[in-house]
């Protein structure tokens, strides 16, 4: 995978970085496993504008994501690595023996013609899916369940990645994508490897326009709003706007929002760096 530096022929394509999409094989998504996505525009049942700086965007149908990997001992094979408009990781299409076809995140290294498998005691290969316990310590893995059975929920992104550091009766530790170190049920799945897609930290968006293919509109900066509309509004001049803070009041840049009464705190052994 590797990133294109566009020549400035235009305004808009000075400085600008995309992807590369090397490791993409096809441009045509499996119909079956497409379903629509709606937009709201940031807009409410009744019309109302009730989150700012939504809309517009390209038009995207949905990928269907197997995120639980509940078909155990049953091997698969990667068709294909997909884009996904959806999210920043590629995806890999999958197909079992009974021709059912499922999508997956795609995992870096995957390659087409690959195969894999999910399941107890299997050998811990890159697109495998393994409860923690039989996973070796020390190994660089995603797609976490935090719940068993519920699904991967943790480093999901592209290039992200979790590393297994200890084991201790049902719990095993886990160091976190943010640095955190936590506790989690041994019995929980997760997938060998790191995400696919490294290289979206590198891309650049270099113009206005980028962003609105995303659908988010212009961002107004809170200091020059009107006191009405946000807490760090209004004032005379370049009025600094006071302490960062939400448009809700609570404070922003350091101030900590987790309950100290949360039930998962006791599994938090360090942290994520400030």
């Amino acid at each position: 995978m590797a990133v294109k530096v566009l020549k400035p022929i235009t305004p808009g394509q000075r400085g600008r970085v995309v992807n590369g999409f090397d490791a993409i094989t096809t441009n045509n998504p499996e119909k079956s496993l497409l379903t629509g996505k709606k937009r709201t525009g940031g807009r409410n049942s009744h019309g109302k504008m009730t989150m700012k700086f939504i809309g517009g965007g390209h038009k995207k149908r949905y990928r269907v994501i197997d995120f639980k990997r509940n078909r155990h001992d049953d091997v698969s094979e990667v068709l294909s690595i997909e884009y996904d408009p959806n999210r920043s990781a590629f995806i890999a299409l999958t197909k079992f023996d009974d021709n059912e076809k499922r999508y997956i995140i795609a995992l870096k290294g995957l390659k087409v013609g690959a195969k894999i498998v999910s399941g107890s005691n299997k050998s811990p290969n890159i697109g495998n899916c393994m409860p923690l316990s039989d996973i070796p310590l020390g190994t660089i893995i995603s797609c976490i369940e935090m719940n068993p059975g519920k699904g991967a929920a943790i480093a999901r992104s592209a290039g992200s990645f979790a590393q297994l550091m200890a084991k201790d009766g049902k719990f095993v530790t886990v160091k976190m994508p943010s640095g955190e170190t936590r506790m989690i049920l041994s019995v929980c799945h997760a997938t060998i490897g790191s995400v696919s897609n490294s290289d979206h930290q590198l891309t650049v968006h270099g113009k206005a326009g980028s962003k609105r293919w995303l659908g988010r509109r212009p961002r107004t900066r809170p200091v020059a709003m009107n006191p009405v509309d946000h807490p760090m509004g209004g004032g005379e001049g370049r009025a600094s706007g006071g302490h960062p803070r939400s448009k809700n009041g609570i404070p922003a840049k350091g101030f900590r929002t987790r309950d100290k009464k949360k039930a998962s705190n006791k599994y938090i052994i360090e942290r994520k760096k400030k």
